[in-house]
Parts: C-alpha cells; structure tokens; sequence
C-alpha cells in the first residue's frame, strides 16, 4: 500500500491540476465510489475547478470549487496517472482543461469519495508525523501500552506510517517492534521521533519505494527502496553488523529486524 512518501509524491505529481476545471468526470466502477450516484456527482464536478490538492496522511484531498472535496485513497494497487489511454483498470476518469487524470486500480482496494464538508475519515487522523512537536510525539507515546510497531501503524497516533516506513524508522532507532510503548524511555522516543522524521524525508525526496506496480502520476518509479536496510529483507546481512535480518507477525503484519541491533 502507498505510504506517505508515495502519497505526497503523487500529490506533488498532479499539482498541475490545481485551478483547472473539471470538464467530465466518469465513473466506471461502483466498487471505488464510496456513497454516491455516479451520474449525480459526474453533474455535481463538470464545469468546477480544482482549488488545491493536499495530502493527510495517507489520503489525497483535492478541494473543489464552490465547496466540497474530493477524497482518494489508492489501497493497495490504486494509481493516479496523468495522460495516456484509459484501459480495463481504468475506474474512473477525469477530463480536465489541459490533462486527463486516470484512477487506476487493478486489485480494486481503492475509493473516491465526494463530501460536502471535510471528510470525518480524514478528520480522525493523527498528527502529520512530519510536523508534530517532539513533545508531543512523546506524551502520546507514553499515553499507550501497546507493541510499538502496532502503535505506528495506528492511524490515529501520526497519520501515514505504513509497515515498510515503521521497519526503517524502528531499525534506525535500534528500537525492536514488539518493545512495549510505556518501556521505551523518553531518549529512546527521541531517536524514534528523529529516526521517523529522517526515514520520511528521505523517502520523499526519492520518490517514494516502488515495491510492486508504484508510480507517481506521470508514471515514473520511486527508488527509496534500494536504501531499505530491513524492510523484506528477510536472512539477508544487517548492513550494520552483519546479522541475518528476521521477520515477525506484529498485528497481523510482517515486521522485518535486526535481532542484534534493535531491543526491546
């Protein structure tokens, strides 16, 4: 699933869009259309523009003209491209005054989502990681007891931390990801909160990771993943000391460590 990194390179990819008008709208498929008549909302977008495209999290909100907003969330496979030709995993399409913007999405996991006001799914997040106070991050943490590989992948703690971001900040901070949140000391948080924060930033500026079938809107690949130091590298060397990479089941999703490096 697109990550942070992933989602804001995409957002930054359809910028462009912003101050255009949307000519058509056409759905395809009702699967992705959470709670809404597909020819209603096609009527209720032509002729408006796009105010501004922004990321939370993990979800794209474009603001619309007049009111309302316009919420994708990719899932697992789902892509935002712009140009090119419309095929059978084409489920929606957007003309605009100088671009066609696709939602493809062959697994159908993903969702567009119409909303007057902002959508509570959004609302409901937690902080941007990227932007809440060190302070903050740290309180938070000790407010939980919990494993802390399950508490990054909580939503509502920071938003838009999936697993392969949650295995490189926890590697880096040499923390485990089954270490109890109320065990972890306030400069071990800091390493954390630094270790999430660098592993983020990187990420973005290359791109994002193209595991599977990622890319950005214009269809180039992000190439973070060749600096992931655990992440699906399962008995391969710890780029550190040399110790064979393991993998563990931590909220039913695989968690990549180095044994040596990382404790609990």
């Amino acid at each position: 699933m697109p990550e942070l990194p992933e989602v804001e390179t995409v957002v930054r990819s359809i910028a462009p869009l912003t101050g255009q008008r949307i000519l058509s709208a056409e759905f395809r498929n009702l699967r992705i259309l959470r709670g809404g008549d597909p020819a209603r909302l096609s009527a209720r977008l032509q002729g408006r523009r796009i105010v501004a495209v922004q990321r939370y999290g993990k979800f794209i909100l474009a603001s619309i003209e007049g009111g309302g907003y316009l919420t994708i969330h990719l899932g697992m496979t789902g892509r935002l491209l712009l140009g090119g030709s419309p095929g059978k995993h084409s489920h929606a399409i957007f003309t605009f005054d100088r671009a066609t913007l696709l939602f493809d999405d062959s697994r159908q996991f993903g969702s567009i989502e119409f909303s007057e006001d902002f959508p509570h799914r959004v609302a409901r997040l937690g902080p941007e990681p990227l932007e809440i106070p060190f302070d903050q991050f740290a309180a938070a943490l000790q407010r939980h007891k919990t494993r802390i590989k399950s508490l990054l992948l909580n939503q509502t703690f920071v938003r838009g931390v999936g697993n392969i971001y949650a295995d490189e900040a926890l590697f880096r901070a040499g923390i485990h990801p089954q270490a109890l949140t109320q065990r972890i000391r306030r400069d071990r948080a800091r390493k954390l909160y630094d270790a999430i924060v660098a592993v983020l930033t990187e990420a973005i500026a290359a791109g994002g990771s193209s595991i599977s079938n990622y890319v950005d809107a214009e269809g180039r690949k992000g190439f973070f993943q060749i600096s992931h130091r655990v992440y699906r590298r399962t008995g391969e060397p710890c780029a550190t000391c040399r110790t064979p990479i393991r993998r563990v089941i931590v909220t039913q999703r695989s968690s990549h460590f180095c044994p040596r490096c990382q404790k609990r």
